[in-house]
């Protein structure tokens, strides 16, 4: 018997071979909000990962989004996030797992991912390096920990916190696109710049939602010589 890390009920794991020896981990979440959750599959953006199956087909054009289209027609943006890769759509169901670990403390919940994180991205090269995006001090003191580094650690990879963020701002959440947007100074600095020059570099956040944060992130690295820049989510 075994308890869902989201809403805590007990459950029976389905049997298998490959759990009983070892070679499949036993899920963390019940069948019931595990069934929620919604996987990014088939058709995507090349760039931003957004799954085309569930995105109005008059916002696309060829193997883009409109989105990722308008920031690389921008020369300021062009090529500065090479790639994202998402696991879950941001439905209303991963908004309040989302909510449940930012807002209400809930950092166990991220061990529920940690499996098919691993599987996932098992494939990425080990001379890449993994970067989370950072809280400010005053917002990593209130929460307590950074999501996006406990993301991180899903993936059994090294992570190197090589990112500083400035200013302490208004949570992202509780801001418009636009003025996600129109942020023009840029809220991050690279901490150790050595350990980033001729690097392949991945950030990982929990949520691209405009992709503003990942690309002002990516282009501190890019200035300071990482020679590219991508990124992985929790959801998109």
């Amino acid at each position: 018997m075994s308890y869902c890390l989201y809403c805590h009920e007990s459950y029976s794991e389905a049997w298998s071979w490959e759990a009983l020896i070892g070679l499949k981990q036993s899920p963390l979440l019940c069948q019931d909000c595990e069934g929620r959750l919604v996987r990014i599959n088939g058709e995507i953006c090349r760039i931003c990962g957004r799954d085309f199956s569930v995105f109005p087909e008059q916002y696309r054009q060829g193997d883009s989004c409109f989105d990722c289209i308008r920031w690389e027609e921008n020369e300021d943006w062009n090529g500065i996030l090479q790639q994202n890769r998402s696991l879950y759509v941001y439905n209303d169901y991963m908004k309040e797992i989302i909510a449940k670990l930012k807002y209400r403390g809930d950092a166990e919940i991220v061990k529920a991912f940690y499996p098919v994180m691993s599987s996932e991205f098992k494939r990425i090269s080990r001379n890449t390096i993994f970067v989370p995006i950072p809280l400010s001090e005053e917002r990593h003191y209130e929460r307590g920990f950074n999501q996006s580094e406990l993301l991180a650690e899903g993936l059994n990879k090294s992570v190197e916190n090589l990112l500083k963020r400035k200013t302490h701002e208004e949570k992202q959440s509780k801001k418009t696109r636009e003025e996600r947007l129109s942020q023009k100074e840029n809220p991050f600095e690279v901490v150790d710049s050595n350990k980033v020059k001729e690097q392949k570099v991945i950030l990982v956040d929990d949520v691209y939602t405009t992709g503003s944060t990942l690309r002002y992130a990516a282009k501190v690295l890019i200035e300071v010589g990482a020679k590219e820049v991508s990124s992985i989510t929790l959801a998109r």
